[in-house]
């Protein structure tokens, strides 16, 4: 089932596993190429960089166009993160929180903005799986 696909997100996490629970094996960026190998619902596993990466990674980060880089070109600087990706996938964005936010004054956003700072660093979302004995299997 080979094809060669293009990173379509500024940059997009290559896992152990076809799950977002997978351990981080590194990170592609926009308009890198990758070569498709197989596939588990909505994750391919891919060889990448030269042959030197290979891992799973989510389909809504690639793209079977080819994507050409021009250096300091518009589309660089306005690629969306594989985050901002994920965002958009449940509906949610800066344009539909603040239409939320206008419409809803008296909601009060502090908690939200401070959960929204906190970040979880690979090893403790691994040291977490362990201890919890969890699977981080799946691929929906």
């Amino acid at each position: 089932m080979q094809k060669m696909m293009s990173i379509q997100v500024k940059k997009s996490a290559v896992r152990s596993s076809p799950s977002f629970l997978g351990k981080i094996v590194t990170h592609l960026n926009y308009g890198d190429r990758v070569a498709v190998q197989n596939a588990k619902g909505s994750w391919y596993f891919i060889d990448g960089s030269k042959g030197k990466t290979e891992g799973w990674m989510h389909s809504s980060s690639l793209s079977l166009k080819k994507i050409v880089l021009n250096p300091g070109a518009s589309d660089v600087k306005q690629a969306a993160s594989s985050d901002e990706i994920t965002l958009a996938g449940k509906g949610f964005n800066k344009q539909v929180e603040n239409d939320f936010k206008s419409k809803n004054p008296q909601v009060d956003f502090m908690w939200i903005n401070k959960m929204e700072k906190i970040t979880i660093s690979q090893n403790q979302i691994q040291s977490f799986i362990k201890e919890g004995q969890l699977s981080p299997t799946g691929g929906k």
